[in-house]
């Protein structure tokens, strides 16, 4: 009896030891997904704005009956602060104690270097809404984004500033991260090589509050306008402390812009400022109906990071139904394989389609603010290191 006992004993640990399929149980009722973003501090908002991106499709999906009909989906969140350290936390925990089988995120650029590298390792893709350094997706084949990247925004911007709307000498005011850095070099680079010339390039560190020193230098230089390309909160500060000074020169900005808490932080000041970001989304009756469910869901409406996301997380559960209808699993590298497959994707920000390094390919839409309302300018592409403007 003892030896029936012990044999049971052992199928038992066996059977559970072949729950976890390189992610997953095939017989599991629930999968767990995971998403890493600032939910606390200066940068809560972008990660609140975001994660409910994917959260609605995921109760989309739950309420259609899951994956397959009949697999739940869990989202983990993990709160970064914005900080690579915190996101590191954050994936050790997603990957060993929950166990998910891919990630939503990062939120940041920083931190998806970070949080990137070591998906890379573990062999758990990510999808990240909003990482837009150029390099993010050479960390290697588990690294996606739903964004455009900074190559592309940086050349856009660098030629649009000097070819169209005239600036011959640029100020810069960057803040020492990974993201404002990236778009810094890689406008500078594309500004010069188009003919401009950077004047001043002030830097500050991340955390600043005070911008005054900086905006005082390079209102004595002079340029033509300013390139801010940061976060929310240091853009509205050097608004507001620019306005202090009277510093009367043009404010152009990247796609970190577009986040809707710029205008509740620095409205008096955002009029005229010029920026280059996502391309507008076409009004389709998908991309309604998801503004229409996210705003009567959460109350306030999507930016376009959280649109971004909202597409990321409805391609990745396709994705993962594929993998699960065709195996009756979740396996880990499945779903990246059956991810980067993704051709001709019909989601709510157009039609979408990933290169074969993971880059979304993606166009840059240039915005110009009348008061606190972004206005469309239009679409725009670099060929062979020429400008082009672009119907969608």
């Amino acid at each position: 009896m003892k030896k029936i006992l012990v044999v049971l004993m052992i199928v038992a640990v066996m059977s559970g030891i072949t729950l976890f399929a390189n992610g997953q149980d095939e017989a599991v009722s629930e999968v767990k997904v995971g998403f890493i973003g600032p939910m606390t501090g200066d940068y809560g908002n972008y990660g609140d704005l975001i994660s409910k991106g994917v959260l609605l499709a995921m109760d989309e999906k739950n309420a259609a009956g899951g994956i397959a009909g009949k697999v739940n989906i869990e989202l983990v969140i993990e709160d970064s602060e914005g900080d690579p350290q915190k996101g590191l936390a954050g994936i050790e925990k997603l990957s060993s104690s929950d166990k998910i089988v891919a990630l939503t995120g990062p939120v940041f650029t920083g931190v998806s270097f970070a949080v990137g590298e070591r998906v890379q390792v573990e062999g758990i893709m990510m999808v990240t809404p909003s990482g837009t350094h150029k390099d993010i997706t050479n960390i290697g084949d588990y690294v996606f984004r739903t964004v455009a990247s900074d190559g592309l925004q940086g050349e856009v911007s660098g030629r649009y500033f000097h070819e169209v709307l005239g600036i011959d000498e640029l100020g810069v005011l960057y803040v020492k991260n990974d993201y404002s850095q990236g778009l810094f070099e890689g406008t500078s680079e594309s500004f010069e090589a188009a003919g401009g010339t950077v004047t001043i390039a002030e830097t500050a560190q991340a955390g600043d509050k005070d911008f005054k020193t900086q905006l005082t230098k390079i209102k004595a230089a002079g340029p033509d306008a300013v390139y801010i390309p940061n976060y929310t909160a240091e853009m509205a500060q050097i608004l507001e402390q620019a306005s202090q000074l009277g510093l009367d020169i043009p404010f152009i900005s990247g796609d970190g812009f577009s986040n809707p808490e710029i205008y509740q932080l620095a409205g008096d000041y955002t009029d005229g400022v010029i920026y280059v970001g996502p391309t507008q989304v076409s009004e389709t009756d998908d991309y309604k109906d998801f503004v229409a469910a996210y705003t009567e869901k959460w109350g306030f409406a999507p930016d376009s990071f959280a649109t971004n996301a909202y597409d990321a997380a409805n391609i990745l559960f396709a994705a993962m139904e594929k993998v699960y209808n065709e195996t009756g699993k979740f396996d880990r590298t499945d779903i990246r394989d059956a991810f980067a497959a993704t051709k001709d994707y019909s989601g709510v920000t157009g039609t979408i389609n990933f290169a074969e390094n993971g880059d979304l390919v993606a166009y840059q839409g240039v915005y110009k603010v009348n008061g606190t309302t972004p206005e469309y300018i239009g679409t725009y592409t670099v060929v062979d290191g020429e400008l082009v403007e672009v119907t969608l």
